[in-house]
């Protein structure tokens, strides 16, 4: 087993495959930066469905065992599901999932399903219909993206999980209304506190809204009780309704930071490593792929990197960290 500098392991990889969205969310893809003007990588600096693959293989044999495709919206990436069937049987691989705004679900999600595609997370910030189109920016109706969740569900991608961002002043007041909705679902809905990510969010302390805060609002409504993780290095905090009907996560990066048990990197579409969420750098593993280097060369230049890892930038998160430039969440997914 290869440790990071603090005796964390290798074990999730995230696969960013695109760094476009058909979403502008506030807190992600400002319009004001990402606007019809904004230069997104062009095709060929992306790696290749191959490519990806022959990576995926190789940190598996580091030790991941949990592939997750995120982008951008992963779901604009064109044929998205043949990479889903190259990853799927990969051997060693424990789990496959994707995380998606939901906004192409319904016509993708039995293509998904028959490649291999294992369960997914929808990022869904309200069911309140103004408030939702009011954070996606671009007019997006949320009830599409409730027959996209449908969609899953009938297609047996399961579980379900639907993550909301909480950002004071802007959703806050649909707490407890997306916790009434996946009540009794079968779903899993988390909340996520709303995170310095990227340098183009405007993001700000007063912005966020604590977990605790989160847990205090819907049990007074819906009476919670605390669950155990599922496995060391699980970033929600779980609770269960005491009807037992269900549970809730919340994820509280910001204010209670989870740095010590993260077993995550994140691979960026054109071919980018990233060890952190908030990382100002990323290491150029395209150049190895596509430079003739064997797999056990690039197998040795994942092992440098991430034995030299030391970062836990939530918990030392200050006034000047907030200001480093980082990079973007739509980068390398969440």
């Amino acid at each position: 087993m290869n440790l990071d500098s603090l005796g964390r392991s290798l074990h999730d990889l995230r696969i960013s495959v695109t760094d476009r969205c058909n979403f502008r969310c506030v807190y992600c893809m400002p319009k004001e930066v990402f606007g019809k003007d904004f230069q997104f990588l062009p095709p060929r600096s992306l790696l290749s469905f191959e490519e990806t693959t022959r990576l995926a293989k190789i940190c598996i044999s580091l030790g991941v065992e949990k592939l997750r495709i995120t982008g951008g919206e992963p779901l604009v990436r064109r044929e998205i599901e043949k990479l889903i069937a190259m990853l799927a049987p990969l051997d060693g691989l424990k789990d496959l999932t994707l995380t998606t705004n939901g906004a192409l679900l319904g016509r993708k999600a039995q293509a998904l399903k028959d490649a291999g595609l294992r369960r997914i997370t929808v990022s869904l910030d309200s069911i309140d219909d103004q408030t939702f189109r009011a954070m996606n920016d671009v007019d997006f109706p949320v009830s599409q993206v409730l027959e996209g969740i449908e969609a899953a569900r009938a297609v047996g991608l399961s579980p379900i999980k639907v993550n909301m961002v909480v950002k004071r002043g802007l959703n806050e007041q649909s707490i407890v209304d997306m916790a009434r909705r996946f009540l009794g679902s079968g779903m899993i809905l988390r909340f996520i506190e709303y995170m310095d990510v990227g340098a183009t969010n405007g993001w700000r302390l007063d912005d966020v809204v604590p977990a605790r805060e989160i847990v205090s609002v819907i049990d007074r409504e819906l009476p919670l009780e605390p669950l155990e993780p599922n496995y060391r290095g699980e970033v929600a905090s779980r609770y269960r309704y005491r009807d037992g009907d269900g549970e809730i996560g919340v994820i509280s990066s910001v204010t209670q930071p989870f740095c010590a048990s993260c077993t995550r990197m994140r691979l960026s579409s054109e071919g980018k490593l990233y060890t952190c969420l908030f990382a100002t750098a990323g290491h150029d593993v395209r150049a190895l792929l596509r430079g003739g280097s064997s797999d056990e060369e690039i197998a040795s230049f994942l092992v440098d990197i991430w034995t030299r890892r030391a970062d836990r930038y939530s918990e030392l998160r200050t006034a000047a960290t907030v200001s480093l430039p980082k990079v973007e969440m739509s980068h390398i997914g969440g």
